[in-house]
């Protein structure tokens, strides 16, 4: 394999690594399961809206309304968990 061929699976690799730190940064101003909670919406929702976005995907009202409540569960745990 050439070493630009590598290029992409190193950014990637450094991505997720970023990506884990900050996941990890989270745990220390929320408890582990809100943290993780908001870690996978964010993760929910930012993969159904490229889908939309990139892909063609539905944008039917009953799907944005799910989008909606991810997002509205995520702020819920992070202001009302406390």
């Amino acid at each position: 394999m050439e070493p630009l061929a590598r290029l992409p699976v190193f950014l990637a690799l450094d991505g997720h690594l970023a990506l884990l730190n900050t996941l990890v940064d989270s745990f220390r101003g929320l408890p582990i399961g809100t943290a993780y909670a908001v870690w996978t919406g964010i993760g929910a929702v930012g993969t159904a809206i490229a889908g939309i976005l990139l892909f063609g995907e539905s944008a039917a009202p009953s799907r944005l309304v799910c989008i909606a409540l991810i997002v509205a569960g995520v702020v819920g745990l992070k202001f009302l968990g406390k």
